[in-house]
């Protein structure tokens, strides 16, 4: 049975042509009528997919700590921004909050807290699981209206939710990959007219077979400009987590996921989550054209680790029964270990700052 969105799209596709692969994420994520980001909450058990936060508090935890000592690198000002873009349930600012609190009073108290948010359910959420920080916190339909100040920025499983562009190798060069109707009046993809300047092309590799797909993201970058132009003007460190590739390559990364198992891309749009992965390599040289410092990108399971995710789950295990115990060391393993089912390889994590600052864990680049 084909969902109400797909009807939408297949009779936009009728009257219109084909439509670009970007339009189609859009459509599936954030479609008024049955946009999949629109109607449902897609976090946790019950979602289609679980995001770090949910799995351990010791996330968050972590992240708090990193945010602690990037504000004493940076020489502790006051009045700091706390800023995170697509927060989810609000469980990894919760998590990360109860650490600033404890450890660094002095950024907790001065701090004010902006979520950036366009869900109004999710909102919801995100207002009663913080509802102990009062009017510490406020919330921003965009990241432009998060008020000017020193700011610490954190963005998790953000970038892959924004729209990418595909394009297919044919003997005549790049062609923007669509999706149009095939026979049966189905959803299939087809290649468009729109072509790619090989000047953005990965140039160290050489030509893949025709039918192979290279991912641009535009959208990406330009959000990426965006943080990067506010640390230029105000100052602070932003840190980005997603799951991605270091190095730019070929391939087709797009995937939907329903009830925590992947879905053919066109098979249930608005009924399942639609991402691609994050081509780090790319937004690293987006931030360095802006002209801040890029202290670097890692694995998340380096990150976590160096972070001190090891010592701070043995004290939270320590004194607890074996079951207690047993699910830590499993959070663990799911948030920093390497392999299959596991975070730790796959998700890649990215800061930049400005001024110059060294953040640790990320090495000093000499």
């Amino acid at each position: 049975m084909p969902t109400p969105l797909a009807e939408k799209i297949k009779a936009l596709i009728l009257a219109n042509g084909p439509i670009s692969i970007t339009d189609y994420f859009a459509l599936c994520l954030a479609d008024p009528e049955h946009g999949y980001y629109r109607t449902r909450h897609p976090f946790g058990r019950a979602g289609d997919f679980v995001t770090a936060p949910e799995i351990s508090q010791l996330f968050g935890e972590m992240l708090g700590v990193f945010m602690i000592t990037t504000w004493q690198r940076h020489g502790e000002p006051q009045d700091v921004r706390l800023v995170e873009i697509g927060p989810g349930r609000g469980t990894m600012m919760a998590d990360m909050l109860r650490v600033i609190a404890r450890v660094a009073p002095g950024l907790y108290e001065t701090a004010t807290v902006h979520l950036v948010e366009t869900s109004a359910l999710l909102k919801l959420t995100q207002m009663e699981t913080l509802s102990s920080h009062g009017d510490k916190v406020s919330w921003h339909d965009s990241f432009e209206g998060v008020p000017g100040g020193f700011t610490l920025l954190a963005a998790n499983e953000l970038f892959d939710a924004i729209p990418i562009r595909q394009f297919v190798k044919t003997p005549t060069g790049f062609r923007e990959r669509m999706v149009g109707l095939d026979k049966q009046g189905d959803l299939c993809f087809t290649t468009g007219v729109a072509t790619l300047d090989a000047a953005l092309l990965p140039q160290q590799l050489a030509l893949p077979d025709d039918g192979a797909i290279y991912e641009v993201a535009p959208a990406r970058q330009s959000v990426m400009l965006t943080i990067c132009e506010r640390l230029r003007q105000h100052h602070g460190t932003a840190l980005v987590i997603d799951y991605g590739h270091m190095v730019s390559n070929f391939g087709d990364t797009l995937q939907a996921v329903r009830a925590h198992e992947y879905d053919p891309p066109l098979a249930h749009p608005g009924l399942a989550d639609l991402t691609s992965h994050v081509d780090f390599e790319n937004l690293a040289r987006t931030s360095l054209s802006a002209g801040v410092h890029l202290n670097g990108c890692m694995h998340q399971g380096d990150f976590l680790v160096g972070l001190g995710i090891e010592e701070r789950a043995a004290a939270l295990g320590r004194g607890k029964d074996e079951k207690i115990q047993n699910d830590i060391v499993e959070a663990v393993k799911r948030l920093a270990g390497s392999g299959n089912g596991y975070m730790g390889e796959l998700f890649k994590v990215m800061a930049v700052s400005n001024p110059v600052v060294h953040v640790a864990p990320f090495k000093v680049k000499h």
